[in-house]
Parts: C-alpha cells; structure tokens; sequence
C-alpha cells in the first residue's frame, strides 16, 4: 500500500497520463483491441480538467480535412454512444449554425463547405432568411450569408468521460483518479517506468493526453509539446420563457456563441486580451465585450439574467491545431493534445488514432501533419473554424 491508500500496479503495457474525453478514449480503444495492462493516471477526478468545463458542441464543420476526418468519426461515434456504452450523453443534433458578416468570410466558408461535402458532411451555404429561421433569436443585420450542418449539435462532456471510463475498465484498464504522474524514466532513450505520487509504474509506452497541463510532461522527456493554457468563460442565463428551438448559433465575426441548455441558454465568447496561465477564476473583464456582442446579434438576451457560469482552459497550439503523433527522440512516447478547444468533441476518433499509433499501424486517417515537430520545420497549418 502507498500513501495515495491503493496499490499501483507494478507494470503496464502503456501509461496514459490525462483522465479527460482524450485519455479515457484511448484507454478503451487499447483495452478493446486487446492491450493489457493498460494504466491510466489523472491528478484528480476522471473529467475533471478541460472536459468538464466544455461547452459540449460536437461539429463537423472545420476547414482542414484531417479535422473534418476526426470529426466525422467521432460524431458517428456520439450517434450510437448509448447503445454502445450504456451511458446517455444527452445528445441534441440541432446542427450549428456559423452567421458570416464579411465576402472574407463567405468565400472562406464556401470552400470549407466543398471540402465538407466532398467527405461526406451534409452541411451546405444558406441565405439569411434561412439562417433566422434556424436561430429565431438573432437579428440580421449585417449579415451576408451563413453555413449550416443538421448533424452536428452538443452533448454531455462529463457523461461521455463516464461511458468511456466504465467500458474501459470493463475491458480490464486500470483507471486511477487523483493520482498524479510525476516524472517518466527513461534510460539510453527509451522509456522505462513513470513515477507516481503513489510509486512507481514500470513501462516502455507513455502516451500524453493532458491538455493544457501537456507541455511539462513532454519536457519530461524532452519532447517540446507547444500547448499553452488559455482561460475560456461560459455563462447559463436563467429560464428563459416559450424559447424557442434553436440551432447551435455562432456569431463568427465576433466569436459569440450560444445553444439551449435546459430552460436557459449557454452563452460564450473568446476574448482577445486573455493571456496565457492556468486561471480557473471567472472574471468580469470579457463581459463588456460580450454584451456588445450580444446587443448586436442577439439583442432579445440582453434582459436575460445569468444563473451561472465557469473558467476552464483552452488548449492552445500556434495554429490552433492538435498535436498528434510519436516522439522521434524517445521511444515510444506518443502524444495527443492541443486541440484548441475541440479535443472533446473529436476524442472517440483520436482515441483510436492513439490505439493504432500504440499498435504501430496506420490510422484511418493521416495524422502526420499534426507532428509536433511541425513548428520546427514551419509546416503550420492554420484552422479557421475556431471559437
């Protein structure tokens, strides 16, 4: 027994260290394919990080393909999640709605929708006549055109985290909440054990699904993760009365979102003068900015109260893409974070990515371009759809 009051296992076939949507994926893609002995580590609940402070929309509409690759898989993957993991996610797809206020933007949307299509992505340009309809609280003016998909939508974060935890350990993964990794060894270049504040674990495959706590853990092993921690706030407005049916709505030029959340709303918004760190406290300054927002496209909000809200972290690489892929410089080190802010909604596709890296076979997607090593070589390529 050690001093977290359990006993660790002496050894695993891989060490997964982050318990969000990505690691708990992983873990049951391994243990599903047969890998035993998988281990992971969370320094505190399962979810408790990022993935729980996510706004949940799950969508398809991205403009690199790779993006849209894992997008498309992991929705089909939230469409059949209950009957698969006997856990309900709550899962509303009543589509996403991207309003667009500049020719930029437009034409920008329009061959991202190409591409959508072209992998089978049922999303397509409407007027802005369509795009009240969808969304009958917004007002138009201004507006040029807008980009709609029916399929996409939001769900649960934190019940997914469930439904991944439960099947994995039923596959015999050994999950280990509020146990925190402290170190990895490595000896002549490869890995041998990670340290735990409850012992040590024997191993020659880590595999980094930490999110914004990522870029120390792969300077463990002198792999440079490039992710920085971003603080991203959200509001739930009290009951709002006779809402109507909505789609989830993005107000694209300013970032502003928003989609039904019970009786109320979940209101959000990037702000532009948020500096990197891992701050949790919510904070007052972005609000001046979101009421303009707001008062702009979606003024019937502006009497509506707020009932909540929370601070979690962004995971921010330079383009806003992930970093997925296996160290050069250690073996069998393998990593998969820095998804800016779409790691959960794309997690069950990454999940099976991270299995097939482990199983040294080539994914159902090509992943290279998404090495960390790409800012090095100034491959960098840019992901517009980012809120």
């Amino acid at each position: 027994m050690n001093e977290t009051g359990r006993e660790l296992p002496a050894r695993a076939s891989a060490v997964i260290i982050g318990g969000g949507a990505m690691g708990v994926s992983s873990a049951y893609a391994l243990a599903a394919a047969g890998v035993s002995d998988v281990v992971l580590l969370d320094k505190g609940p399962l979810g408790s990080g990022s993935t729980s402070k996510a706004a949940g929309g799950v969508r398809a509409q991205f403009s690199d393909r790779v993006n849209i690759e894992l997008a498309v898989r992991s929705l089909e993957t939230f469409e059949t999640f209950a009957g698969r993991f006997g856990q309900e996610i709550d899962l509303h797809q009543v589509g996403y709605l991207f309003l667009l206020d500049s020719p930029e933007s437009v034409a920008e949307f329009e061959k991202n929708v190409a591409v959508q299509n072209d992998l089978g992505v049922p999303s397509r340009m409407i007027s802005v006549r369509e795009a009240a309809e969808l969304s009958p609280l917004i007002d138009t003016d201004g507006l040029l055109a807008a980009a709609y998909s029916p399929t996409d939508g939001h769900c649960t974060p934190e019940s997914v985290v469930l439904g991944y935890a439960g099947a994995a350990r039923r596959l015999g993964a050994r999950l280990l909440p509020n146990c925190a990794a402290t170190g990895i060894e490595t000896v002549d270049g490869r890995i041998v054990a990670v340290h735990t504040e409850g012992g040590r674990i024997e191993t020659d495959t880590v595999i980094c699904a930490a999110g914004a706590w990522s870029s120390p853990i792969g300077a463990w092993v002198g792999v440079d993760l490039p992710v920085s921690p971003l603080r991203r706030q959200i509001l739930i407005t009290e009951p709002v009365p006779d809402l109507p049916p909505m789609t989830f709505t993005i107000d694209f030029g300013t970032t502003f979102y928003f989609h039904r959340e019970g009786p109320g709303l979940l209101l959000g918004m990037s702000d532009p003068d948020e500096t990197p760190g891992f701050k949790f406290d919510r904070s007052d300054a972005w609000l001046p900015r979101l009421g303009e927002a707001m008062a702009r496209r979606a003024p019937a909000l502006m009497e509506t109260g707020i009932a909540t809200g929370w601070a979690g972290l962004y995971e921010d690489t330079p383009d806003h893409n992930a970093l997925i892929g296996t160290a050069p410089n250690v073996d069998r080190f393998i990593y998969a974070t820095g998804f800016s802010g779409h790691g959960f909604l794309m997690s069950p596709a990454v999940g099976e990515v991270v299995r097939d890296l482990y199983l040294e076979r080539a994914p159902f997607v090509d992943v290279t371009a998404f090495d960390a090593s790409r800012f090095v070589l100034a491959g960098a390529r840019p992901e517009l759809n980012i809120v």
